[in-house]
């Protein structure tokens, strides 16, 4: 089932959002600050404060993306509306950007340092 407009048939317009530049905003992160640390509030018993490497948070974000995306896909009938695979090619090309960005910032300035 998708969503219905007004007169009950199917609307296949697609879903405008900005989850897919958000996601390359995280893969750049990602690629830019690889060791940093994310200081995540997890609620566990108590409420408490923990840093998490980035790698690991926005790396399991990554693969809970891909696993529900594939299971979506997978499943006929159900759609969530969530636009799981624009958060993956969002993530990749910002990771890819990141990547091009970060060659050409140590080529650039390699006379500097």
């Amino acid at each position: 089932m998708g969503a219905v407009g007004p007169v009950g048939n199917p609307m296949y317009i697609p879903a405008v959002g900005a989850s897919g530049a958000i996601s390359g905003v995280l893969g750049a992160y990602l690629v830019l600050y690889p060791r940093a640390r994310i200081l995540t509030l997890i609620f566990f018993i108590v409420i408490t404060l923990i840093e998490v490497p980035a790698w690991a948070y926005i790396g399991f974000w990554f693969l809970y993306q891909l696993f529900y995306g594939f299971a979506e896909l997978l499943s006929p009938g159900k759609v969530s509306g969530v636009a799981y695979f624009a958060h993956i090619g969002g993530f990749v090309a910002g990771a890819l950007t990141a990547l091009i960005y970060r060659r050409r910032r140590q080529v650039y300035y390699w006379w500097y340092s």
